[in-house]
């Protein structure tokens, strides 16, 4: 059954480029990705999967599924980019690993029971499908979560932050500024909290506070009405993100009185929980990894960013490696020489050797319920784990 996985991507190899140099050559932004999504459904569609398009009714948003009962085994298809940027983190890679490794897999699903899953999830650098999907059940009934993310080392799926999306707005009355300069305006709440947020941030364990001054004002000669301010609020667990968030409204709410300045604060996008990397699933997929003939991985790579994939490790065993598409050391990662580099020859040499990988570990675990129930037990310990962390905070 391996075998023919090898062969059958062998033999589909240059489609699998085109899906790379078509998403390369038509970047669409945050769900706006409709050529993407168009160009992906079509192939799995011609491949005999189920595809509902629209999923909950986000219009870039896709499911395609072959095949019957459990294990369901799921793929994750990331085709946005960031505006006028093009593809710098790779996504057109990651929809062709999971289309390939999807299809694959189907081909010799007819020996076994089980469900090859594809989800395109659109807007990954604006909060994320996946989010959505999560709180509307989409992950409730998989068994396991399979991508890779292209990246300049090859390592092992570690974690991410935990990351929760702040925004403040001040505001207080019109009116000319020289008219005003005993009171505080709008602006000088803004920056208070900015100055005092850097000092208090040094003292933070296990977190930390990035921010930005998004509106400040039109003129100098106007004292500004409106201030708004956005943070990341970041940390190894959710549970210390949300913490620090506790203390942060109380910390504006006092601001707010001391210079008689109204306040709102919000959440302007999804949080992401930690990514839990299971570590059967890692385990088994670094293996076929090198049998698929990348040998050199290094050990797991935790990242500062957040990560959507996090939030739906909490409740289905998920892996989120990091493949090496690029040659030359001096190519960096989210640069224009990084996008460049995905439609090179190294890069599609890559491409089909991890969809190869991430087919094969799929089959594993359809093969093995043993290994079904290794990974479930890690993620209930885990969860659990993590439960009992929340509750002592």
């Amino acid at each position: 059954m391996k075998q023919k996985i090898a062969t059958f991507l062998d033999s589909i190899s240059n489609d699998i480029f085109n899906i790379s140099k078509y998403l390369y050559d038509n970047p669409e932004a945050s769900f706006k990705e409709f050529k993407a999504c168009r160009y992906l459904t079509n192939i799995l569609k011609k491949n005999n999967f189920q595809v509902t398009e629209k999923l909950l009714n986000i219009p870039t948003a896709f499911s395609a599924k072959y095949g019957e009962g459990h294990p369901k085994i799921c793929y994750i298809c990331e085709y946005d980019t960031i505006e006028d940027e093009g593809h710098i983190t790779g996504h057109n890679l990651i929809s062709s690993m999971s289309v390939a490794a999807a299809i694959s897999l189907s081909k010799v699903m007819d020996k076994f029971q089980g469900t090859v899953i594809v989800l395109g999830c659109p807007g990954e650098f604006v909060g994320s499908s996946k989010i959505t999907m999560k709180k509307q059940g989409i992950f409730d009934d998989i068994d396991a979560v399979l991508m890779a993310h292209p990246d300049i080392v090859t390592a092992e799926s570690g974690s991410s932050m935990a990351l929760l999306p702040l925004k403040i707005n001040y505001k207080s009355p019109a009116s000319l500024s020289y008219r005003k300069l005993i009171n505080y305006s709008s602006l000088d709440a803004c920056l208070f909290t900015f100055n005092s947020l850097n000092l208090l941030s040094k003292g933070l364990n296990n977190t930390s506070i990035d921010g930005v001054i998004a509106k400040g004002g039109s003129s100098p000669y106007l004292m500004p009405t409106e201030a708004e301010a956005k943070f990341y609020i970041r940390g190894t667990k959710m549970c210390y993100v949300e913490n620090i968030e506790k203390r942060l409204r109380e910390f504006i709410k006092n601001i707010s009185n001391l210079m008689e300045i109204q306040s709102e604060i919000s959440i302007y996008e999804l949080p992401y929980e930690e990514l839990i990397t299971n570590s059967t699933l890692s385990r088994l997929f670094s293996h076929n990894l090198k049998e698929s003939g990348i040998i050199d991985i290094k050990d797991p790579k935790d990242t500062y960013s957040g990560l959507s994939i996090g939030t739906i490790s909490h409740c289905v065993p998920c892996i989120h490696p990091y493949i090496s598409i690029v040659e030359s050391p001096s190519i960096k990662y989210s640069s224009g020489e990084f996008a460049m580099a995905t439609i090179s020859n190294y890069a599609h040499d890559k491409v089909i050797k991890t969809a190869q990988a991430l087919a094969i570990t799929a089959l594993d675990l359809i093969e093995g319920e043993h290994l079904l129930q290794e990974m479930k037990s890690e993620l209930y310990k885990n969860t659990n784990k993590n439960f009992i962390i929340n509750k002592k905070d």
